[in-house]
């Protein structure tokens, strides 16, 4: 069994910065890569970035060159760094691992950036 854990969410202004946590824990996510997805209301869930075991990034045309995601694999955390954020940028914010046809997801962590 496995688990993943957000922490880190929070209010703050437009052109602000904040930093999400994904705590992975269990063996059957190791070596896995780790996604970032959100939820606004009303909208579909959608894709923010993912990284894998050996560092490398990927991540939406929405938020690329503004959201940063990165690991410290020794303390099995995923970092979603958010800066100079936009009203849009408010939603759920959840992580994800996929293995094989299923997705396990975290409990989620509200961000709203206000205007």
């Amino acid at each position: 069994q496995g688990s993943l854990v957000e922490s880190g969410g929070g209010l703050v202004q437009t052109g602000g910065s904040l930093e999400l946590s994904c705590k992975v824990s269990g063996s059957m996510f190791n070596f896995q890569p780790v996604n970032y997805y959100r939820q606004a209301p009303g909208k579909q869930r959608e894709f923010v970035a993912y990284i894998v075991y050996d560092g490398r990034t990927y991540y939406a045309d929405s938020v690329k060159g503004r959201f940063t995601i990165s690991r410290d694999v020794a303390r099995n955390l995923v970092y979603l760094h958010m800066s100079n954020m936009k009203p849009e940028d408010t939603a759920v914010y959840y992580c994800n691992v996929r293995i094989g046809v299923r997705d396990y997801w975290g409990q989620g962590t509200q961000v709203t950036v206000s205007s």
